[in-house]
């Protein structure tokens, strides 16, 4: 077991790891252009790191607690502890004459947005290590 530096670190390495794999998905997407038949892929992970979020702040606003009328029923799943994106195709896009509905203008849009959001995801988790760094050299300084 590691040294937990802060709740809000390891949330922020499980949204770098899914905006990674989401850039990987997009650029076998722009890849895949030319290929008949070929569907868009994209990852939607978002709602796995609300549940992550809320499970590591102890959130129960976001949980719909389950009501039960007998001992004997069934346990729901605890399905918050679980962080794992949702892979779907993406659809709503007019397919050519040879079946592939990659449109490369959405790829490259999506691409640019992931990217954002990928770096503004480095900047915050910078941030939060300056923060403890901060605190490491100013308690060196103390007599």
């Amino acid at each position: 077991m590691g040294i937990e530096i802060s709740k809000t670190h390891s949330l922020i390495k499980d949204a770098l790891d899914f905006r990674a794999a989401r850039q990987d998905m997009i650029a076998s997407n722009i890849a895949n252009a030319d290929t008949p038949f070929y569907k868009p892929r994209d990852i939607s992970f978002e709602d796995a790191l609300k549940a992550k979020k809320a499970a590591l702040y102890q959130d129960k606003t976001q949980t719909l607690e389950l009501a039960t009328t007998n001992e004997k029923h069934l346990k729901p799943k605890n399905e918050t502890s679980q962080t794992k994106p949702k892979l779907f195709f993406r659809d709503g896009h007019m397919a050519r004459n040879d079946g592939n509905s990659v449109d490369i203008d959405v790829e490259t849009t999506e691409m640019s947005k992931n990217s954002i959001m990928f770096n503004a995801l480095v900047q915050a988790n910078k941030k939060d290590s300056d923060i403890f760094k901060s605190v490491i050299d100013a308690s060196s300084k103390v007599n």
